[in-house]
């Protein structure tokens, strides 16, 4: 099946134009039918999506991914769209990678490659930056065999002992490795930092609140009207990478929590960005409360909380209580909106989940969700109970805690 995409006409100068493939390889296979989402992450990279292409297969061709015949497809749709490249929605090999490159005559990437290259233009901070690198290079330190075929060719094709493309792959293979040990260390500084500030929260009795959730489900806009603040926020994949701390104000238990906001999950994240940002989660494993922000405009609002939930099981936070926060209440049709704005929704086996109906951007349900998060969070600690002493700016030990000068 091939689209065209109306977007077409409207490409900005110098803008890249891209094909888009996905391939339904049965059950069991991640696959999106609408190629919306990775549209989405294209665009989120700058690219224009002229065309999308699906197939179907029982497995991946190995040397094409997707066979000849559709190989062939995907060609003249490049050539007739003057696209600059094709993004492949599933994962390929180095060999498919370069096969792909080398029959349809334009740079061929995949899904991994176009999250790592949204994450390395929005990472801000000096530890969100070296998280971005560990995974590039791990990534491309699996397909250097592509970057030197040219060289082997010169020199006689394949089959030439110690030619300067294998000589040049073991000094990058090298280079690489000894980059990452480098910034696996200072990631392993980082860590210790984090661990040495999470200590100080647990000695203070800082309650620790979370938002977590799939990319583009509002996280930051949420957080933004939580705490009155202005943090990056957009209708893009991967706005906030860098996770960011505020402190709360709860009127309803008259004290404050800190809340957090971190960077926002997708289907097929790659492991190894999983682990490169392990250091950034680890603000949701150490968590007290998960509030996991759901798009409940979404028509895959349940695949998307499945994969939030598979995420938060590998970095260890599965345990975490949460509360599910249905956002973007202004976005659904009046005739599907909640009779209730809070209610409990049963997971199964004896599970049952706190829901509240919010819209961030209207300001809807957010009284709601901050009763919850203070009947959750509780009244301050009594100093006598925990052994430590919580001073307030101005020296004084604190009782109850202070509203800021704009809570209202």
């Amino acid at each position: 099946m091939v689209s065209a995409e109306p977007q077409e006409a409207g490409a900005l100068a110098g803008q890249a134009r891209a094909v888009l493939v996905g391939v339904d390889l049965g059950p069991g296979a991640s696959f999106d039918p609408t190629l919306d989402e990775l549209g989405l992450l294209a665009e989120s990279a700058g690219d224009c999506v002229v065309a999308k292409v699906l197939a179907k297969r029982r497995s991946p061709d190995p040397a094409l991914f997707v066979g000849s015949g559709k190989a062939d497809e995907i060609k003249l749709l490049v050539q007739a769209h003057g696209a600059h490249g094709v993004i492949f929605d599933q994962a390929l090999s180095p060999a498919q990678q370069r096969n792909l490159e080398r029959h349809l005559g334009v740079p061929v990437s995949d899904r991994t490659a176009l999250i790592l290259e949204i994450f390395a233009a929005r990472a801000q901070s000096h530890e969100g930056k070296l998280q971005v690198e560990l995974a590039r290079l791990q990534y491309i330190a699996t397909r250097l065999v592509r970057r030197w075929t040219h060289l082997e060719r010169q020199q006689g094709g394949i089959g030439t002992r110690g030619g300067p493309g294998e000589a040049q792959i073991e000094l990058d293979r090298r280079m690489i490795g000894d980059r990452i040990k480098q910034v696996k260390l200072r990631l392993e500084k980082v860590k210790r930092q984090r661990g040495t500030q999470r200590r100080a929260r647990e000695r203070s009795g800082t309650y620790r609140v979370s938002l977590v959730g799939y990319t583009n489900a509002g996280k930051s806009t949420l957080f933004n009207a939580l705490v009155k603040a202005r943090t990056y926020a957009a209708n893009q994949l991967f706005a906030t990478l860098d996770t960011t701390t505020r402190s709360l104000y709860l009127g309803e238990a008259g004290r404050s929590v800190s809340l957090s906001d971190t960077v926002g999950f997708i289907r097929d994240l790659p492991h190894k960005l999983v682990e490169a940002f392990r250091a950034t989660l680890q603000e949701a494993a150490d968590a007290d409360l998960l509030l996991h922000v759901i798009d409940a405009s979404s028509p895959l609002l349940h695949e998307q909380q499945v994969e939030v939930e598979r995420v938060l099981e590998e970095i260890g936070a599965e345990t975490i209580p949460q509360i599910l926060v249905y956002n973007k209440l202004d976005a659904i049709e009046p005739g599907q909106r909640p009779r209730v704005l809070r209610d409990e929704l049963d997971l199964g086996a004896g599970r049952r989940v706190p829901r509240v109906f919010v819209s961030a951007l209207a300001g809807e349900g957010l009284d709601v969700l901050r009763q919850l998060i203070a009947e959750h969070a509780g009244p301050i600690p009594d100093p006598a109970d925990t052994g430590t002493v919580q001073v307030l700016p101005d020296g004084s030990p604190a009782g109850t805690a202070r509203p800021p000068a704009d809570y209202h």
